[in-house]
């Protein structure tokens, strides 16, 4: 499996199939990459992004599920706990501590619960944290899903800084860690190199830090 990180929290895993997790780039587009299928992980306008543009087949809590089928798009409706399987692709959807709404819908818009989701594909199993807070269940999710890989958001402010997401990368317990959600703005600047020193040091573990469009390779 090939993951491409885009920016922000979208990243693209490629594969017998396109994933595309969270189709925000901020002053850019993801209309070229034409995914297979979108995971939207909340609400929010900087990771539900183009999906409604974008028109294709979608996984996503039930609530924001239910309002893209009335914009036409043909999504898989969820929730926390449970596994879907879309084109021959497993989606299980993590808890995420976060808010949620469906900013573009008005601020009456409840988008349900924010999510990460475990995503496996060729044998590869990837844990997108979503935007989150650490969270102690974080070791649940490594001890029943055993992912190869762990995105996490290191940016603070709106969800873990570096030192909680060591934390989650040890509760986790994934081969590979790749930051996300950070140095897209001023209020999430984070320099991730202590944050893959210290993980390294201390574990087993190896920390890929990706710029955006960059590409690495995952074997099964």
């Amino acid at each position: 499996m090939q993951i491409t990180f885009l920016g922000h929290s979208c990243v693209l895993l490629t594969g017998s199939r396109k994933i595309l997790i969270d189709p925000f780039i901020e002053g850019g587009s993801v209309a070229s990459v034409n995914p297979d299928i979108i995971a939207i992980t909340h609400g929010h306008a900087d990771h539900m992004g183009e999906a409604v543009g974008l028109r294709k087949k979608t996984v996503a809590i039930t609530e924001i599920a239910k309002y893209l089928k009335s914009k036409g798009i043909p999504a898989e409706g969820m929730n926390i706990g449970g596994t879907i399987v879309v084109d021959g692709i497993s989606f299980t959807m993590t808890p995420a501590v976060h808010s949620g709404w469906i900013e573009e819908a008005g601020i009456a818009a409840g988008g349900g619960a924010a999510a990460g989701f475990v995503i496996r594909m060729d044998g590869v199993a990837v844990y997108h944290a979503g935007d989150t807070a650490l969270f102690s269940d974080m070791k649940l999710i490594g001890e029943l899903n055993h992912p190869d890989v762990a995105l996490l958001p290191i940016g603070g402010r709106f969800t873990m800084g570096p030192d909680e997401a060591m934390m989650a990368a040890q509760f986790i317990g994934a081969k590979t860690v790749i930051p996300i959600h950070y140095n897209t703005w001023e209020k999430i600047v984070q320099d991730p190199e202590p944050f893959k020193t210290a993980i390294e040091r201390t574990t087993d573990m190896k920390v890929r830090i990706l710029k955006p469009g960059e590409t690495t390779e995952i074997r099964a």
